[in-house]
């Protein structure tokens, strides 16, 4: 039997940006659906996300023991401690422990049967550990209880409220805007009665455990041979044999132009607390997550962030704990702007890590009434990418590319706080493929900084003047 290990008194306010004291076992396993996760370039590389949390080794009482499938290569260690102000001291506080097994997913699986790894990790904790999980499942309970820690996510048997049907019961429970729709169907016929009932020419068909825009479809009224999947290579049979086994919404297609795409992530610790931490506009193509922009757009950003605390206490009545994202339409209308919940992920998603990223290298605190990120008196702004190719960059190792940065004055400055923070790395020999996040003093300055890096990975850019 798993029982969840209760966080003590002491971590009532714990927040895994700021801890100051204690161990972070951080597990990034892409513990979600393999078959969607494969349609994903160099999808592994993606445990990388979490890398930023070294940086919270600044804090000299803080350890962190970093799990992955396969090697990290020390090069982007290197870099990350690079940013600290004591990097050796940083590394003795460090354990980096490889499965060794990178085709074997999902991670915390392979953890799982490999019990020297559980007891070696077991060997490094004291009375104040934890566990960090990328996403939560039965696998990462399983994982808490061997390690006897406590996991700073949601208890999965509150896993329902992060799928599809399950943010639209909590939208209706805590009275914010929503597109018309219909939950916890699995049925062609419970399909066609909700396009029957719903307005429009087209309706959206979302898999409840759909992620990063996959899963979804849009379903002409009148022609169902038409319908365009997000996913490439689905077929309406492949499609339907997830929706009956997973369940799924439809809803209507919003065909306002132009429509924006802003999310919210917001933290809710062990004792209880729920706060809004950021508010970003989303960069899509088509329906799949590519990177993000902060803050969001300021027609908007108040009502989104006012929305997601709505549904940050209902969460967090409900007994969630950790960090997690909640994704909107927004559209200019003759009232002003309006802001429809979308989903709600109930784990650490595409704009955690530049949010982390940004807040531990540069220092800033956000700013609830404004809604930025504020470093003393400087806002900062930033943009960033999980989708870089740079096919003159494959073949090349993550300290070549490093070190191509930092030649064209593209690195980060510590004395300005502006500057890059690169991730996913691990994905540029075999893939070209690489994120980051440019970081500035206006949206202006972040936009152009990111549009300079791609031209300069690319091997199209000018870096004069930098």
């Amino acid at each position: 039997m798993i029982t969840n290990i209760p966080f003590g008194e002491k971590h009532a306010h714990l927040s895994i940006f700021e801890p100051s004291e204690g161990t972070l076992v951080v597990v990034p396993s892409l513990s979600l659906p393999q078959d969607e996760l494969r349609r994903i370039t160099g999808a592994r590389c993606y445990e990388e996300r979490l890398l930023f949390l070294l940086l919270t080794l600044r804090q000299p009482r803080v350890k962190v023991v970093y799990l992955s499938s396969g090697p990290v290569d020390p090069a982007i260690v290197d870099y990350y401690l690079s940013f600290l102000p004591d990097p050796e001291d940083a590394r003795r506080r460090l354990t980096m422990i490889s499965m060794d097994e990178p085709d074997s997913q999902p991670l915390t699986r392979t953890v799982l049967r490999r019990r020297e790894v559980i007891e070696r990790v077991r060997g490094l904790l004291d009375q104040d550990a934890w566990l960090v999980p990328f996403v939560m499942s039965e696998l990462e309970d399983r994982l808490a209880d061997y390690l006897g820690l406590p996991l700073y996510g949601p208890p999965t048997e509150l896993a329902y409220y992060g799928s599809k049907s399950g943010s639209r019961e909590i939208g209706r429970q805590a009275g914010v805007p929503m597109a018309r729709g219909f939950s916890d169907l699995r049925t062609v016929a419970e399909i066609q009665d909700a396009v029957d009932s719903l307005p429009g020419e087209r309706v959206i068909v979302k898999l409840n455990d759909g992620y990063s825009g996959l899963g979804n479809a849009i379903l002409p009224r009148d022609d169902w041979s038409a319908i365009d999947f997000s996913a490439e290579g689905e077929t309406w049979d492949s499609f339907m044999g997830k929706f009956a086994e997973r369940g799924g919404v439809v809803e209507e297609f919003i065909e306002h132009r132009p429509l924006y795409y802003p999310s919210a992530l917001a933290r809710i610790t062990p004792g209880g607390d729920y706060t809004v931490v950021a508010t970003h506009d989303q960069v899509l193509d088509g329906h799949v997550y590519q990177g993000c922009t902060f803050p969001a757009r300021p027609e908007y950003r108040a009502q989104v962030a006012g929305s997601a605390r709505k549904i940050s206490r209902v969460l967090a009545e409900r007994g969630v704990v950790g960090l997690f994202g909640m994704d909107f339409f927004a559209m200019k209308t003759d009232a002003g702007y309006a802001a429809l919940l979308c989903e709600i992920n109930l784990r650490i998603g595409g704009t955690t890590h530049p949010f982390g990223a940004t807040l531990l290298t540069t220092g800033a605190r956000y700013d609830a009434g404004t809604g930025l990120l504020m470093a003393g008196d400087q806002p900062k702004y930033y943009t960033a990418t999980d989708n870089c190719y740079t096919g003159c960059r494959g073949g090349q190792t993550p300290a070549e590319v490093i070190k191509a940065v930092h030649a064209a004055g593209l690195g980060f400055d510590p004395v300005r706080r502006t500057g890059n923070v690169l991730h996913l790395m691990g994905a540029i020999p075999e893939y070209g493929k690489l994120g980051f996040t440019s970081i500035g003093d206006s949206r202006e300055e972040a936009d152009e900084l990111h549009a300079l890096t791609r031209r300069v990975l690319c091997g199209t850019g000018r870096p004069e003047g930098r």
